[in-house]
């Protein structure tokens, strides 16, 4: 009698034990998950913000024509914004010390390229070793689905530049449009709280458009120039999936680590601006 009564207590037990494990397990799991997403998420987004920054300021150093902010107003200028966005300091360092690398060095090319058989890239390099740069070029590319295509046919090239200004715009605006035809867009950022101007122009026009804004700026006590390149813009607007942008990004991003490719433009940027050539 008593072997009999003490199995079935046993296997009570043992089975009490294994219920209220279960649920602790999967809980923790889910909690892990779900911090982990975030922590994706969020990292994903820093690496975009430093990335755009440090393109700013290697742009601002080749541009600008030093690699020293106290020579060169556009770097100091984008080291700042790039202070103000929360990128650390050891990144703005090593985007000034890329630009000083790059400055002056090799022979200047372009590539042009498709992905998604949709969206066109022109890829600008700068390059001691063209075989080197080709070879790797081609090895990223295909790493991610891409291929070497003429595309250029899907962009414009032309003058841009990027104003911070004050309540004088229309002012600024008027001088500009007397003398070349341009295109332009107000922009405003909450934080920190500016508001300025966009412009495009014909290549042909851009050091005339630079120089007449260096002109007006000591009339104006917020007029100060962000941003002025010559850059490559899509001619219109192309649809693509969440999917087929991530996609196109981790390619740009892959790119932007070699250090021969100085600056990766695609069609899938948004672009509000045309220029009548």
């Amino acid at each position: 009698m008593l072997h009999s009564g003490f199995l079935p207590r046993k296997h009570v037990l043992l089975s009490v034990r294994t219920f209220t494990r279960t649920p602790g397990c999967f809980a923790g799991h889910n909690k892990w998950s779900k911090i982990k997403q975030r922590k994706g998420r969020e990292d994903a987004k820093k690496s975009k913000t430093y990335g755009k920054a440090a393109l700013e300021i290697i742009t601002a150093a080749k541009i600008g024509g030093s690699s020293s902010p106290e020579e060169n107003s556009m770097l100091a200028t984008a080291i700042r914004r790039a202070k103000e966005a929360g990128v650390p300091k050891e990144n703005i360092e090593n985007a000034i010390a890329r630009a000083e690398r790059m400055k002056g060095h090799g022979q200047v090319l372009t590539f042009e390229a498709m992905m998604n058989a949709s969206t066109g890239l022109i890829i600008e390099c700068r390059s001691d070793n063209i075989n080197r740069t080709v070879g790797k070029l081609r090895e990223i590319l295909h790493r991610h689905g891409a291929r070497p295509a003429p595309v250029k046919f899907l962009f414009q090239q032309r003058g841009y530049v990027k104003v911070q200004i004050g309540d004088d715009m229309e002012k600024l605006l008027d001088r500009l449009i007397s003398e070349c035809p341009v295109d332009f867009a107000e922009w405003r950022d909450e934080v920190p709280e500016q508001r300025g101007v966009e412009l495009v122009c014909r290549i042909t026009d851009f050091s005339r458009v630079t120089k007449l804004i260096e002109e007006y700026a000591p009339s104006s006590p917020l007029c100060e120039i962000l941003v002025s390149e010559v850059n490559w813009a899509p001619l219109g607007n192309h649809d693509a999936s969440e999917e087929e942008r991530t996609l196109v990004e981790s390619l740009v991003e892959d790119l932007q680590e070699n250090d021969d490719i100085e600056r990766v433009f695609t069609t899938l940027e948004p672009n509000h601006l045309i220029v009548e050539c």
